[in-house]
């Protein structure tokens, strides 16, 4: 769906930049590249997600200010993307986040004037209780819309976009593409443009080892944006090439490096693909070009991430890492 035709701060939706990355993880005779989403205007990937999924009820009158009222199950990332919506259109919004939804995204909830209920789960099933209080909320407000961007096939479809994007900035040669998994969204639309162009990408999915996306979770899940405690409706296995299982540990040190040899402070699911890509290093042909989809910024981690506190109470002492000489990067 094009925004060619929306006006103010929605405008900015889409086109992020792609990001050549020289030093995070050299491969020699390998081009890596980010595709930026942190650069849309809530900053993350899924303003594209909000957008799709709100536009046309709005369109078609039947999201109406005053009257409706949208509520959604979100980590953090999606409520953002659509209580920047919401305000600009007027609608009224709820988001239920859970307990490990970062401070900062609740913060940013309730300064675009959302609704915020955060609930947990005494046996680690928070997005079931996520999506349980959806339920209730829908069943007891009138007017209440819930996209349910886990079923929701306009999820996926905004995400044809984010894919054509990256082909068209690379002259349409892709040869890997690390996508990190939540909802799934992002990953199948990529995926739907990828064969509907009949593209030879080979799609990698990223997957925290915490996460029953793909297997048995390993490890309690501390980082949300990354894995979900089931598989959603729109997850496709049969469109991934290979699924790469990144522990928390392994996030937060990707991260650091990210920031250490690149600059770019980015979010744990970022962080992921980085991860991702160095345990795959070894298997990629020369010649080839790797895109990491980055879904958003590192500031919405400030307290987890890249707290040290945070970081030595999680995981213990962890080895500081340093810029390597730009000579020894490449």
């Amino acid at each position: 769906m094009s925004t060619g035709d929306l006006s103010g701060v929605l405008a900015t939706i889409g086109d992020t930049p792609l990001v050549a990355l020289d030093r995070v993880v050299p491969i020699a005779g390998v081009q890596v590249f980010a595709k930026m989403e942190k650069f849309n205007p809530g900053g993350s990937v899924k303003d594209r997600t909000a957008l799709h999924m709100l536009r046309g009820k709005i369109q078609a009158g039947e999201l109406v200010p005053g009257r409706s009222v949208v509520v959604e199950s979100t980590s953090g990332n999606l409520g953002v993307g659509l209580a920047q919506l919401c305000a600009y259109f007027g609608l009224e919004l709820i988001c239920v986040v859970d307990t490990r939804t970062t401070a900062q995204s609740v913060a940013l909830l309730r300064a675009y004037g959302a609704e915020v209920e955060v609930v947990s789960a005494p046996r680690g099933d928070l997005l079931g209780a996520r999506i349980a209080r959806v339920r209730e909320l829908v069943a007891l407000l009138p007017d209440a819309f819930w996209p349910n961007q886990y079923e929701n096939p306009l999820n996926a479809a905004a995400h044809e976009r984010t894919m054509a994007e990256i082909v068209t900035a690379l002259d349409g040669r892709v040869d890997y593409l690390f996508c990190s998994v939540g909802t799934g969204g992002t990953l199948r639309g990529c995926a739907d443009h990828i064969r509907d162009h009949g593209l030879a990408t080979k799609l990698v999915a990223v997957d925290a080892a915490g996460s029953a996306i793909f297997h048995t979770p390993t490890e309690e899940r501390l980082i949300p944006g990354h894995g979900a405690g089931r598989r959603p409706p729109l997850v496709d296995v049969g469109v991934v090439s290979e699924v790469v299982h990144v522990t928390d540990l392994e996030c937060v040190r990707a991260c650091r490096l990210l920031v250490a040899r690149e600059a770019i402070l980015a979010g744990g699911s970022s962080g992921a693909t980085v991860s991702a890509l160095g345990k795959l290093r070894h298997r990629i042909p020369a010649g080839s070009r790797c895109v990491l989809v980055f879904p958003d910024d590192g500031n919405r981690y400030l307290d987890t991430i890249y707290s040290d506190s945070w970081v030595l109470e999680h995981f213990g002492e962890v080895p500081e890492v340093k810029t390597r000489p730009l000579t020894a990067a490449r």
